[in-house]
């Protein structure tokens, strides 16, 4: 079978693109569902795929190899009132820090985190966050880095200095445009106020133009961390907490443990055993285990399947956009059968028709594609203009929304060119 040269094929192009000029309403009402169904993929893609990576990184945030044990307080545990003296003991103790630390296998390192203050002020400006005791490889476990000075060191440990590392946010309300490294502040708690002064301030850390939480609910911007070891010197486990006229006192060793494995192959094995060392060495729950790579991996797991839904719903609409194509080009055929009789009564053959046809419903859903990703794309951004949502405009979403396009312009236009090629020359010439 002898091939369609060159010049026959853009003279059919060419054919087409003025066919369709001659129809310019129509042509763009046939094209607007391929164009809302484009731009509703990538829109609804970015928005999934900004939701995602919000999530990703806030639990990346804790560190993919770390397992976080947390203290919480009892069901049941009702605050004492003001005149009464009672002490509620609950949470992670010094002995689970050492059978963790001793007795499991793969632990790198174990971190303590002791909260020791409620409220930190710097001359007449206070706030109401709170400060924590750690070790200086809580900054690293977590992936925090410092804007300005340093991180806490092991001699600010061993000399149980009074220095503190301050988040990004303490440090705007107390110091304002103030330098904040050399000044000191006073960490506030049931039993006084307490000065340390400022050797760092930490990296601002978001997420979705938020501040970053983490999977622990935890504010890093908000925070002040001292030595582990001058928290519990100067505190000691009994921390007191007043408010709203009620009183409460507690004693509490650890907050939270980092726990840090050599390898994330060991991470989910680490995690039980150390959740069978908390319920062998404690009564009631007065604890929880976190894991960031088990969330992780549902997370990746609920991103997949939240594209794959997304992704089916706006194909959809791909889908009524190419049945939309379809209908206007078989009316089409029906409109011009008297030029596809003069046609072929002047020699083209079936499959020049055929071309021609489905030249003009290429075109259509390539231009629409085109529109659909542009539209898209300024949707995708306006939401995260206005609405304040992270969005995420893949290349990857444009290229297969592009190419879906001009699947279903081939498809969809197959079966009016295949209609217009068959019809009989001499009837189609008979056509009023």
């Amino acid at each position: 079978m002898r091939g369609i040269s060159f010049d026959i094929l853009f003279e059919t192009f060419l054919l087409g693109l003025n066919n369709l000029r001659l129809h310019k309403l129509r042509s763009l009402l046939t094209a607007l569902g391929i164009i809302f169904g484009v731009a509703a993929v990538i829109c609804m893609l970015s928005i999934s795929e900004g939701a995602s990576a919000d999530e990703m990184r806030m639990i990346k945030l804790l560190g993919t190899q770390n397992v976080i044990c947390n203290s919480i307080k009892p069901q049941g545990t009702v605050q004492t009132s003001q005149e009464t003296t009672a002490l509620l003991e609950y949470g992670i103790t010094e002995q689970d820090h050492l059978l963790i630390e001793r007795t499991i296998p793969h632990v790198k390192h174990v971190i303590p985190l002791k909260s020791v203050a409620f409220a930190v002020q710097f001359r007449d400006r206070k706030v109401e966050w709170d400060t924590y005791g750690t070790s200086p490889e809580f900054f690293e476990t977590v992936n925090i880095g410092v804007a300005e000075g340093r991180v806490l060191t092991q001699r600010d440990m061993d000399d149980l200095k009074q220095v503190c590392v301050i988040g990004a946010d303490v440090r705007k309300e107390l110091f304002g445009f103030e330098n904040a490294i050399g000044q000191s502040l006073l960490a506030q708690s049931g039993s006084g106020q307490i000065p340390y002064e400022v050797v760092g301030i930490l990296n601002e850390v978001t997420t979705a133009g938020a501040p970053a939480r983490g999977v622990e609910e935890r504010n890093l911007n908000r925070e002040v961390y001292i030595p582990f070891t001058t928290a519990r010197t100067l505190y000691g486990d009994i921390t007191a907490r007043q408010s709203s006229g009620s009183r409460e006192r507690v004693k509490l060793q650890y907050s939270s443990l980092y726990v840090t494995v050599d390898d994330i192959e060991h991470v989910l094995p680490v995690s039980e055993m150390i959740k069978r060392v908390f319920e062998y060495g404690h009564e009631k729950l007065d604890f929880e285990v976190k894991v960031p790579l088990a969330r992780l991996k549902l997370a990746q797991k609920k991103k997949a399947n939240q594209q794959l839904m997304l992704g089916f719903i706006a194909g959809i609409s791909l889908l009524v956009g190419g049945i939309g194509i379809m209908n206007i080009m078989l009316a089409t055929v029906t409109e011009r059968t008297r030029e596809i009789g003069i046609r072929r009564a002047l020699g083209a053959r079936q499959r020049d028709v055929t071309i021609q046809f489905l030249i003009e419903t290429v075109v259509l859903s390539t231009c629409g594609g085109a529109v659909g990703i542009l539209l898209g794309w300024v949707a995708a951004h306006s939401i995260n203009r206005f609405a304040q949502w992270e969005t995420i405009v893949e290349p990857w979403t444009m290229i297969v929304s592009f190419t879906l396009s001009v699947l279903v312009g081939v498809f969809f236009g197959m079966y009016p060119a295949m209609s217009a090629a068959r019809l009989d020359p001499i009837e189609a010439l008979r056509h009023e």
